[in-house]
């Protein structure tokens, strides 16, 4: 969307120098993607590099045939652009698509089709399916309807944090309140998670990051396995990059689709909630030759995906099709996507999934220095805006730590994830990954990256086992799924502490909950940026599934009833979020501590032992620094051995003492001053380095 050309054209008097079809026309403003309303009527600009005709279809609201078809003159056309300005049209009295005419051959990868009516590329709303799993009928076709952007963001200002001083709550919008037990008065919305916004803010995030909210098609692929409908419940299908989903609104928003989202958004930003958009431009719902054909195959097949010499498409997504994101027109697109999300939506930050394939050339090949992340990590508009990559994709390119980052993006940390939750567990020989992990990554985030602040660190997210089932669980079980237990992931390195799936017994309760803190504690005490999956914080379950991607049910959606049965856990992370915001030396490096401690150190159960091997049980992290209000050190200590530790505390100068703030261990922790502490087997400790009294 380019500001200034519609400024540009609002104070112009058009004036008609055509007329199709009994409406007056002229070719329109070629630098305005998509269909914008002026003041004198509406102007649609398409591209379609191979095209050879293209039409205009408009329609009234749920009517099969269009009421009018205007065809773009020739001279409507600069190079593969078309654009027509339609007087008098009122949005609010149709919706329209386009069909496009062109070579079929197949083999060179042209498939144009002038019987299919075609989505545009850069629709803003989408109709046709607004009721969620409401399936369309078998001649279902995408329509788009001109928006009205005229939100009132009165003085609104976004929060804008350093990305390091955030904390990320990874949520599904339908998920994370559709269950009865949430107690919202329109679940599975936009508007249901604005009523939960008090619940966010006493836990103290700082930062959402919610699952795709583009339009797409939950219906795909719908079937019906042991007594339940199985939907695309997740999103990660995209029909419409530019269109929100609206089958996730309380209510119908003809022509102002995108307000109730705006209304979150702007209430979100307001108590200091960040919103992160989780993106998908690795692929779309159009899928293989045996896909539906909806949108960007019938205006330039070959120009949107990477296909192969023979015409097929190549799999890099593991979902039919890959976006060819480094063509020039997708690229375009995909910055201008961006953009609108950015200046209509205030949206602050973007998470890409599969990441790596917007790095790979129009041949598929990885490419060094690909040209759309360096646009989008240099692009002004963006500037502010978080960046941040799921740095593997579905075709075995896994870039952790060689993501090309431009010194600007962030990337989910799999290696984060993967050590650590194999040293919790008990894998003590992955000690030395571990204290990596721990300090921000060294090993990986350097030279194009920007040290810890690149490391989104994460021990669950949506893809896998939720915090609880990490420890309730040895194996996946995915039966549910309708593919024999062979989907999602067996790399797991889950320990269910002695019993497979739900059980009474207290011992085994009372280690998952030790455990589940321990990995609470070693999050929220990592350099990096910690985030978590929604209802890990009152320990909601899955059953064992770690692919729910299909489950529109009690497995995927939060049982906030379980807040209040796990209240001591909810209340311990709550706490843990709380120390790391009050505590800036484990996200920064500060001014130099008067202490003479550096300000990151990493240590065995003995003070500066650095001797980490492959029978090191234990680790500490020490972290120091000086802020305005006086000396910041943080002490944190993990045992994952089966058996209690003996830690010594680094020594401190005369006039300070390390105090215990926290053991997972103990139901009670109260301050106590130590110089040496026995840490119980499987167990976290967090100290605090303060000023005696005198």
């Amino acid at each position: 969307m380019d500001d200034k050309r519609i400024a540009a054209a609002e104070h112009k008097h058009l004036i008609p120098l055509d007329r199709i079809n009994g409406y007056d026309v002229r070719p329109g403003f070629y630098g305005i993607n998509g269909a914008t309303a002026l003041r004198e009527g509406v102007n649609f600009t398409v591209c379609s590099v191979e095209a050879t005709d293209m039409e205009l279809l408009l329609y009234h609201r749920g009517e099969k045939e269009p009421y009018a078809v205007l065809p773009f003159p020739k001279h409507y056309r600069i190079g593969g652009v078309y654009s027509m300005f339609v007087f008098g049209l009122d949005i609010f009295d149709f919706e329209y698509a386009y069909r496009v005419d062109g070579p079929y051959e197949p083999k060179k990868g042209l498939i144009f089709d002038r019987s299919k009516p075609l989505l545009d590329p850069y629709a803003k709303a989408v109709t046709g399916q607004s009721v969620w799993g409401e399936q369309p009928n078998q001649d279902h076709e995408y329509r788009a309807r001109v928006v009205v952007n005229d939100f009132d963001w009165g003085d609104h200002m976004d929060p804008v944090r350093p990305i390091e001083d955030l904390i990320i709550y990874e949520l599904h919008v339908r998920g994370f309140t559709k269950d009865p037990s949430s107690n919202v008065a329109h679940p599975g919305t936009f508007e249901g998670i604005r009523e939960k916004i008090p619940y966010l803010k006493d836990l103290g995030i700082t930062a959402v990051e919610l699952m795709p909210v583009f339009e797409f098609d939950e219906t795909m692929g719908k079937r019906e396995v042991n007594g339940r409908t199985l939907l695309d419940y997740w999103g990660y299908n995209p029909v419409s990059f530019f269109a929100p989903n609206t089958s996730y609104t309380a209510k119908k928003e003809f022509n102002r689709e995108g307000d109730e989202l705006k209304d979150l958004i702007k209430d979100l930003n307001s108590n200091g909630i960040e919103v992160i958009l989780d993106v998908v431009f690795n692929h779309t719902a159009e899928g293989n030759e045996n896909g539906p054909f909806f949108s960007f195959k019938g205006f330039d097949n070959r120009i949107y995906y990477i296909l192969t010499p023979e015409g097929w498409y190549y799999n890099f997504s593991g979902c039919g099709n890959t976006l060819n994101c480094n063509h020039p027109v997708v690229q375009q697109m995909i910055l201008e996507c961006l953009r609108y999300w950015t200046i209509e939506y205030h949206v602050d930050g973007f998470r890409f999934d599969l990441a790596s394939i917007l790095g790979r050339n129009e041949d598929g090949s990885p490419a060094s220095q690909p040209p759309l992340l360096k646009n989008l990590a240099e692009d002004p508009i963006l500037r502010n805006v978080k960046l941040i990559a799921e740095a593997w994709d579905a075709g075995g390119l896994y870039q952790v730590g060689s993501f090309p980052a431009f010194s600007r993006w962030a990337e989910w940390n799999g290696k984060y994830r993967d050590d650590m939750r194999s040293f919790l567990k008990g894998d003590y020989w992955f000690a030395e990954a571990a204290a990596n992990r721990l300090i921000g990554s060294p090993d990986l985030y350097t030279g194009q990256y920007k040290g810890y602040a690149s490391s989104i660190n994460f021990l669950t997210c949506h893809d896998g086992f939720s915090l609880w089932d990490l420890y309730s669980y040895n194996e996946k079980h995915n039966e549910d799924n309708g593919w024999n237990n062979t989907d999602g992931n067996d790399d797991n390195r889950s320990w269910n502490c002695g019993v497979e799936g739900e059980t009474e017994d207290p011992e085994v309760l009372r280690l998952r909950f030790r455990m589940i803190k321990n990995a609470c504690a070693v999050l929220m005490c990592s350099r990096g940026t910690p985030m978590f999956l929604a209802g890990d914080e009152f320990g909601d379950t899955r059953f064992g599934n770690n692919n729910p991607y299909c489950q529109d049910n009690e497995i995927s959606w939060l049982v906030w009833k379980r807040l209040n049965t796990n209240q001591t856990l909810y209340q311990f992370f709550k706490k843990m979020i709380q120390f790391r915001r009050e505590h800036p030396a484990i996200r920064n490096n500060l001014d130099p501590s008067d202490t003479g401690f550096p300000a990151v150190s990493i240590h065995t159960n003995q003070p500066w032992d650095t001797s980490i091997n492959q029978e090191t049980k234990c680790l500490a992290v020490c972290y120091a620094g000086k802020t305005e209000q006086g000396e910041d050190l943080v002490y944190v200590a993990l045992n994952v051995y089966w058996e209690k530790q003996r830690f010594e505390l680094p020594k401190l100068p005369d006039t300070y003492e390390w105090r215990r703030f926290v053991d997972t261990a103990l139901d009670e922790a109260d301050e106590v001053t130590i110089t040496e502490y026995w840490l119980q087997p499987r167990s976290v400790a967090v100290f605090i380095g303060t000023r005696k009294e005198i």
